[in-house]
């Protein structure tokens, strides 16, 4: 590797907005992000359905007649 045109590789921070901090490494020192894995619905499995114009309801319909068809 040539000397002196790689970017420095050190020690960083990101900061979550619900108070989370996470300590890795990488070529910039610290940032702030709006979620991670504490506070992301998937993970804390208090996920929500957004239902616009009842597409949930329509779809649910669809898949029970699906299911019974087969």
């Amino acid at each position: 590797m040539k000397e002196k045109i790689h970017p420095k590789y050190d020690d960083m921070t990101f900061t979550c907005s619900c108070g989370n901090v996470i300590e890795t490494r990488s070529t910039i020192k610290s940032t702030h992000i709006d979620i991670c894995n504490k506070c992301h619905p998937f993970y804390t499995g208090k996920q929500k359905l957004i239902d616009s114009a009842g597409r949930v309801e329509r779809f649910q319909k669809r898949y029970a007649v699906a299911t019974k068809e087969s």
